[in-house]
């Protein structure tokens, strides 16, 4: 089994990743985004609206079961991470994750 946080690490450190809620709502609209993690005390209207946009341009969504203190952790970066956006996966199998997550 692929582990979440492991799959997200590894994505931050070989792939092309954006953080923040704007740029993910942004790539979320013109599907440009590969995926995109919402940390699970993101604000709600952001988050419906991630959904609505990523439902629309097809672009898988995982809700990270902590909090965006622990995402930003994860990540490792010193600051919350509430949304951010996977352009590119590099050596992450995070894919895989997100397809078990969204069936």
């Amino acid at each position: 089994m692929v582990n979440i946080n492991r799959a997200i690490s590894m994505a931050v450190k070989t792939g092309k990743v954006l953080f923040g809620a704007k740029s993910a709502l942004e790539n979320a609209k013109t599907g440009k985004a590969r995926l995109i993690v919402v940390a699970s005390n993101c604000p709600l209207k952001t988050r419906l609206d991630l959904e609505y946009y990523c439902k629309l341009s097809g672009v898988p969504l995982i809700v990270y079961e902590g909090t965006s203190l622990e995402l930003g952790a994860v990540c490792g970066k010193p600051f919350t991470v509430s949304a951010m956006t996977i352009r590119e996966t590099g050596d992450s199998d995070i894919l895989k994750v997100a397809v078990k997550k969204v069936v």
